[in-house]
């Protein structure tokens, strides 16, 4: 089975998706847990349902909207973390395959602040933000997919846990914002999966860790080949990172960055790959013309670091 975590409905640049944008409702509903049940009743049924649009044009609206203004989120999504405990740790708690695993099970069948006090109790054990994103969370939203292929959970419960590790991911964001860093935000960055793809999670996950970097981040969802291309005729941008988790032709991925280097307005532009697609096949970076690739979130800041220096300028006002 082909995992459907895109969702139309939470289409955004990276700060609005940071802020919590209020969605807008096609239609009023009683519940988001009402709503879940029909859908699983729906599923049982083997109705002839778009489970799709259900999710997207009802449920999802609904928990967005519970995050709005007039419904804030619960104390313990919002309140800031108390950094004295994570300060008395002298070393950190590696995260392992049970905790991973842990906190799958969790997304599908708990709410967001459960989760969110799991990473609470892994930040106190010395583990960084910047860890949580690339050790729990990215590997948690994988196996997801993983219950999706094994049939071990339906779509209704996959779909909400992807969405619940999103809702930790942005609490975490909020609540810990980035160290301010020499040449903030000197240097861009895109990042997009391909055209046609629905996979978001990873895409938000790195875009946040360069924006912690000190990068200036700019995020695409379920973009077609003219919009994603058209970024770069009409913004300078220093880095692309495409997330590939579908399988291509090396002919199209090719012709996707030759066309974006083309049209870029930046002559020196980096493409960066990653995914599914590249980790199974590492070799599609040189084949189709793009300037590296990186195991995770965290080597691919450091491997853009040292692609995409910072001008010495910016050091010159540190103690």
């Amino acid at each position: 089975m082909a995992t459907v975590f895109g969702l139309t409905g939470l289409k955004s640049k990276l700060v609005d998706w940071r802020g919590g944008q209020k969605i807008d409702q096609i239609q009023e509903i009683d519940g988001a847990d009402d709503v879940i049940n029909s859908i699983r009743l729906v599923v049982n049924r083997n109705e002839q349902y778009d489970l799709s649009l259900l999710l997207e044009n009802l449920v999802i609206p609904r928990l967005i909207a519970d995050r709005s203004d007039d419904a804030p989120w619960p104390d313990s999504l919002k309140r800031p973390v108390v950094d004295s405990a994570i300060e008395r740790t002298p070393s950190r708690r590696t995260i392992d395959e049970q905790d991973v695993e842990a906190f799958s099970h969790m997304s599908v069948n708990e709410e967001a602040h459960v989760l969110l006090a799991f990473v609470e109790a892994r930040l106190a054990t010395g583990n960084s933000v910047e860890t949580i994103f690339v050790e729990l969370l990215a590997p948690a939203a994988r196996r997801l997919g993983e219950y999706w292929d094994a049939d071990s959970e339906d779509f209704v419960g996959v779909t909400m846990g992807l969405w619940r590790i999103q809702e930790v991911l942005r609490a975490l964001t909020l609540r810990i914002p980035p160290a301010a860093r020499p040449g903030q935000g000197q240097r861009s960055a895109l990042f997009s999966p391909m055209p046609g793809e629905q996979h978001s999670f990873g895409t938000l996950m790195i875009a946040e860790c360069f924006q912690r970097a000190g990068w200036e981040t700019d995020v695409l969802i379920e973009p077609t080949q003219s919009e994603l291309t058209g970024k770069f005729a009409m913004r300078h941008y220093d880095l692309i990172g495409l997330t590939v988790s579908n399988d291509c032709s090396t002919g199209a991925l090719h012709g996707l960055i030759s066309m974006i280097k083309a049209v870029s307005s930046n002559p020196h532009v980096k493409v960066m790959l990653g995914g599914r697609v590249i980790n199974e096949q590492p070799d599609l970076v040189t084949r189709s013309g793009a300037d590296a690739t990186a195991v995770d979130a965290l080597s691919a800041v450091a491997l853009a670091d040292h692609m995409i220096p910072i001008s010495a300028a910016s050091f010159e006002n540190l103690s």
